[in-house]
């Protein structure tokens, strides 16, 4: 093992970091009472042949706070994107005019606001999840080094003060991340 300390916590602050990038990425496809193109970065569109991203193969926008309107580049296309979204978890059915597809998103119900807060707060525990599972690893690496003789025992305690920092803050990040999603499905 060629690693050292610092390679070691720089890792883990680098997968930290996706960690975080990914949790915001989920809690913001998470529909909230307006219309926003996040909510369609996951849908991909079977095109002529291969999976293509929606946002590569239309122009999304928001004319209306509640309405997003896709645009195909390939006209053609309209009835490959309307399957895709119909069969992606957005829960919302599209309205085709033959050139264009609008999204309208219905008003949240309370009902609804308190089922999607929920699921928020599982995406975001499973982004804490995934943090310290990084932080364990690493931990883990940090121990060897000082079983195979390469780390002392002072050091390895205060590298492993450092990926505790590292893992507070970014653990603190999900969840800023989680109350915003919170405050905007909360918004009537």
């Amino acid at each position: 093992m060629a690693e050292n300390k610092d390679q070691i916590l720089s890792q883990a602050a680098d997968k930290m970091h996706k960690a975080v990038s990914v949790n915001l990425e989920e809690l913001s496809a998470i529909r909230s009472g307006r219309a926003s193109p996040a909510l369609l970065n996951r849908v991909t569109v079977d095109y002529y042949g291969t999976r293509a991203p929606l946002n590569q193969i239309s122009n999304l926008s928001v004319p209306e706070p509640r309405v997003l309107m896709i645009v195909p580049y390939d006209p053609n296309s309209v009835s490959a994107i309307e399957k895709a979204i119909l069969a992606s978890d957005i829960g919302i059915t599209p309205n085709n005019d033959g050139t264009n597809i609008r999204l309208v998103f219905p008003q949240l119900t309370e009902e609804r606001r308190k089922e999607l807060i929920k699921v928020a707060h599982s995406r975001a525990e499973e982004g804490r999840v995934a943090i310290r599972a990084i932080r364990r690893h690493s931990k883990q690496d940090l121990e060897q080094l000082r079983k195979d003789g390469t780390l002392p025992e002072d050091e390895e305690r205060a590298a492993e003060g450092r990926l505790q920092r590292l893992t507070d803050k970014h653990v603190a990040e999900v969840d800023e991340n989680l109350k915003r999603k919170e405050q905007e499905l909360s918004e009537v």
